[in-house]
């Protein structure tokens, strides 16, 4: 990926180890959306990164928010965003955040007792609130049978408490949300699942006998990590969602259709940088260490976990902490021509500090800027920044004018 060399360097003047998120990148994303999708609206998952500087830039475009918790909620309200603009979307929310979010969003219902939680809160409260129920369906990506999964509730049994549902006085069902995947790059595979949210929507409009006014596609578009990744076909992709509006436009006219952007406005657009502290050589061996890896950005360090326990090509991803084999870029920011054959690792007590094995890169020294790639989602939220008491690493905004916001 491209970043802004000169404003790293300057940054790592004043800052040991910090990320560094792009305005310009997350604009550029969303331009290449709205290039290619019409009539759709787009949620940002705010629990990919919530730096005050990444939600402002992208709630000030239009987008809505995907929230995770209370907390999600509230900075989309804080953003200016309307109720309308917020879908909550958790399993196990508790009683307090149910009942703090009542008037401050769309909640997703996860189970049945979560249907009848919210029907009495509202009752409490003496509203009607209108929610969403998140289905578990009898299909995947690729496939055309369901899972056991913690997140929804069962198609089959969404189908049989809709009447009871209907009869409940303080709820409105007025959309429903499926997630079945995330980081999927297959474009067709995507469109395909589309076809069958349509079909299901349509399904549970009949039943539910009222209109729908959105249905959640869910599952974000994923995004190239490793060099051998093909990004999403956008414009196939943009043209697929198009064909199936147009064809499901008599039975779901007035439905808003959302598709929540996961980590694609954003992962790409940051990086992390941090310093060689020292280098040595054990057995033969060299090891450059490096300052707040594993307990400033831990992906690597898991991914380094994973694939030491298989031979296997593509290892099972378990998104978001784990996504397959060559998902980060090492950046020295040097200008040796020499090179050398290094483990990269960090500087807390434990082995597993490990981001890169044997791998050659232009030779380093102490004092040396290293920058990692794919660090704008789901790097700082994972991170475990508490390990040892170090200090954490900053998070850096760099606006399109130059001037930053910094956490």
């Amino acid at each position: 990926m491209s970043f802004d060399r000169s404003a790293v360097m300057n940054l790592a003047e004043k800052y040991e180890s910090f990320y560094l998120y792009e305005e310009s990148g997350i604009l550029e994303s969303i331009e290449q959306l709205r290039r290619n999708f019409e009539g759709v609206r787009f949620l940002y998952s705010a629990k990919a990164n919530p730096h005050p500087g990444v939600i402002k830039c992208i709630l000030s475009e239009g987008i809505g928010v995907d929230a995770a918790s209370l907390r999600e909620v509230m900075m989309g309200r804080e953003n200016g965003l309307g109720k309308r603009d917020i879908y909550y979307s958790a399993p196990g929310k508790n009683l307090h955040d149910i009942d703090a979010a009542l008037e401050e969003c769309v909640i997703i219902a996860d189970s049945v007792n979560e249907v009848v939680r919210i029907q009495s809160l509202a009752a409490s409260h003496g509203i009607v609130a209108e929610i969403g129920i998140r289905i578990n369906p009898n299909f995947t990506f690729d496939g055309d049978v369901g899972f056991a999964n913690k997140f929804g509730i069962d198609e089959d049994t969404v189908f049989n408490c809709i009447d009871e549902w209907r009869s409940m006085k303080n709820i409105k069902i007025i959309g429903i949300h499926v997630h079945s995947r995330s980081q999927e790059l297959d474009g067709a595979l995507i469109a395909g699942y589309y076809a069958k949210m349509f079909e299901l929507s349509c399904r549970f409009q009949e039943a539910l006998g009222t209109e729908l006014e959105f249905v959640n596609m869910g599952s974000g578009i994923g995004i190239p990590y490793a060099e051998s990744d093909k990004p999403v076909d956008l414009a196939f992709l943009g043209g697929e969602m198009t064909r199936l509006i147009n064809l499901y436009r008599g039975r779901l006219n007035n439905t808003q259709i959302l598709v929540e952007t996961g980590r694609f406005l954003v992962g790409k657009a940051g990086v992390y940088v941090t310093h060689v502290l020292d280098k040595k050589v054990s057995h033969g061996k060299t090891f450059v260490l490096l300052s707040n890896t594993l307990n400033g950005f831990a992906r690597p360090s898991i991914a380094q976990m994973v694939e030491s326990y298989t031979d296997a090509e593509k290892p099972a991803n378990s998104e978001p902490m784990y996504t397959g084999r060559g998902a980060f870029g090492f950046v020295p920011l040097v200008d040796s021509e020499e090179t050398q054959t290094v483990t990269v690792t960090g500087n807390l007590c434990t082995g597993t500090d490990v981001i890169v094995k044997d791998i050659t890169l232009p030779e380093l020294d102490c004092g040396d800027v290293f920058v990692i790639t794919n660090a704008g989602s789901y790097a700082a939220v994972l991170s475990p920044m508490q390990f040892a008491s170090l200090t954490p690493p900053v998070q850096i905004f760099l606006k399109t004018d130059g001037s930053t916001v910094i956490r």
